[in-house]
């Protein structure tokens, strides 16, 4: 199923949800017979499971799954992690239903989150999906409390390929060599971490807004180390970076406090970040990048979900196109 059509289908569902009743709109006023009765238990997504997973290290997670419909192919479903599961697992796991109407683009989607009801857990978040950090090269944090601890990323990437990984293997039908990661903000920070230093570990990454001023822009040692050992990649890996054109500016959100420093100057934007990496030369290496008009550090998120799909599992199962760099 298309980025488009699906697209389509999610705004028929919300166009209809905001209809009248269904009486009224065939023209006829009807009343209920009696008190309407909320569900006890309320609206589940179908096809989903939800459990708790404690650390080898003594750390508490909660793990969402969603499952298409229909028989796994003979290898297993493909299977896509998806950060910060708490605020964006819904949206995954009702994207993938819809896709899963085609055989050709059914897919296992794990979420990872928290064991709490809100969306984000900032404290345990910013430790999982960080490196290490000086609070003077750190904006000042929401709310001026201080940032949280920060540096367990590689705490984090050991769980999820020592730990969670094979839990999926053994509990799922998971394809293992169709394996994808989508993050969102620090999430997209702790993908291109792990594309950068582990790029083995998935055989495609989606960093969406990837919070790349972090630690004064220390992913940039991360991505001359990369580009240095570039010949050295064997398996064929593949990268999706998706920002929304309004972020470009750097005049909102965490860099708009940031004094320039010779770092932010080398980095440059997000564009320029993917310019530089689509631009690597590797037989290995495909590098998309993609930046939707009018959309924020928030509002990007639906429209670059959907993306994330259609990159990480096209229908055809062939790699993505290399794509020019695009210059501004």
């Amino acid at each position: 199923m298309s980025s488009v059509l699906i697209s389509r289908l999610l705004t028929g569902v919300v166009f209809v949800m905001g209809l009248p009743s269904m009486g009224t709109v065939l023209g006829q006023q009807t009343q209920p017979a009696g008190p309407l009765q909320a569900s006890v238990e309320g609206y589940r997504i179908p096809n989903t499971e939800v459990f708790d997973l404690k650390s080898k290290d003594g750390r508490d997670y909660r793990i969402f799954v969603a499952k298409p419909d229909g028989d796994p192919p003979p290898p297993g479903y493909p299977v896509l992690y998806v950060l910060d599961a708490n605020a964006y697992f819904s949206l995954a796991a009702s994207l993938n239903r819809l896709r899963s109407r085609d055989p050709k683009t059914r897919a296992l989607v794990v979420g990872i989150g928290y064991p709490i009801d809100g969306t984000f857990d900032m404290k345990r978040r910013t430790f999982d999906l960080t490196t290490k950090a000086s609070p003077e090269k750190l904006p000042p944090s929401r709310g001026g409390e201080g940032w949280p601890e920060s540096g367990g990323a590689d705490h984090f990437l050991n769980f999820i390929l020592g730990e969670l990984k094979p839990l999926i293997a053994e509990k799922y039908s998971a394809n293992s060599a169709r394996q994808a990661i989508v993050g969102h903000s620090f999430g997209g920070l702790f993908v291109m971490h792990t594309f950068f230093t582990k790029p083995d570990a998935f055989q495609a990454y989606v960093a969406i807004s990837p919070s790349g001023w972090w630690n004064d822009y220390a992913l940039l040692a991360e991505e001359k180390t990369f580009a240095k050992n570039i010949d050295k990649m064997k398996s064929p890996v593949e990268l999706l970076i998706e920002v929304g054109q309004l972020e470009l500016a750097g005049n909102a959100g965490p860099t708009a406090s940031l004094a320039p420093t010779p770092a932010s100057r080398e980095f440059g934007s997000t564009t320029e970040f993917a310019n530089r990496l689509m631009q690597l030369d590797s037989k290995a290496l495909t590098v998309k990048y993609q930046e939707f008009e009018g959309k924020d550090h928030g509002s990007v998120v639906p429209p670059a979900m959907i993306e994330a799909f259609q990159f990480a599992f096209p229908p055809s199962h062939r790699s993505a196109p290399a794509v020019p760099p695009v210059s501004r």
